[in-house]
């Protein structure tokens, strides 16, 4: 059963996941990750998003993607209305990048408004290709409004995994701090954030990101079915 940790702190809303494993993106997660979302939105002023010490998210959960073609269409799709959910987040959404961030997870990071990443030997990174597997549009659009332009390439069609300092060159983090200080940096910046006035924000972030959000909508389902159709 996915655990996950809500506290809301002077207006800011700290969300840390922890499944005592690897914080994969199971059902039970994508779900908890949305009622967090939601009651956040609600009550506080921005959301600060973790995982525990050296585990970020490892990204969709394997023992689904395997068990079936129609299993892992059904949580594919899941998560990515979690992913556009937090994309498209009312309030400030600052990630605290607690560890490794692999295929899913990197994605998560990449929905943030700030992105703190903690130094250490943590890898980050979109592996699709080097397993197998295409880059779905949704990976490879937050991948094109998120990463520089230059790493792009790299970071995608090359499947190149990156440690956090390398990480904040592709685009991946704005700023890496020591472990310990991740989580206070967060709910700095998450207060910082939270203060600028939520209509002017809200409605920047959807002329920002709201193509982005529209198109990825749109081929989802033509995009899940290319995925799963086995190739010669």
């Amino acid at each position: 059963m996915a655990e996950l940790a809500y506290a809301l702190e002077d207006k800011v809303a700290v969300v840390q996941m922890d499944d005592g494993k690897a914080n994969a993106l199971s059902q039970a997660m994508i779900d908890a990750l949305l009622e967090a979302l939601s009651r956040a939105e609600r009550e506080a002023s921005a959301l600060v998003l973790a995982g525990r010490p050296d585990r970020f998210c490892a990204g969709f959960d394997l023992r689904v993607m395997m068990s079936s073609p129609e299993n892992a269409t059904t949580l594919l799709k899941a998560g990515s209305g979690l992913l556009m959910r937090l994309y498209g987040a009312n309030i400030p959404l600052v990630i605290a990048c607690t560890g490794h961030a692999l295929a899913g997870g990197a994605l998560v990071v990449l929905t943030g408004d700030y992105r703190i990443g903690a130094a250490g030997a943590y890898k980050l990174g979109l592996n699709e290709v080097s397993i197998g597997l295409p880059v779905p549009v949704l990976a490879m659009e937050l991948a094109r409004d998120r990463l520089s332009k230059r790493a792009l390439t790299h970071a995608t069609l090359l499947a190149q995994i990156y440690d956090p300092e390398t990480a904040l060159a592709a685009g991946y983090l704005d700023v890496v701090v020591p472990a310990d200080e991740v989580l206070a940096r967060a709910r700095t910046e998450a207060k910082r954030l939270g203060a600028l006035p939520n209509g002017a924000f809200r409605a920047t972030k959807a002329r920002l990101r709201g193509a982005t959000i529209a198109n990825i909508a749109g081929s989802l389902d033509a995009d899940m079915r290319d995925i799963m159709t086995p190739k010669a």
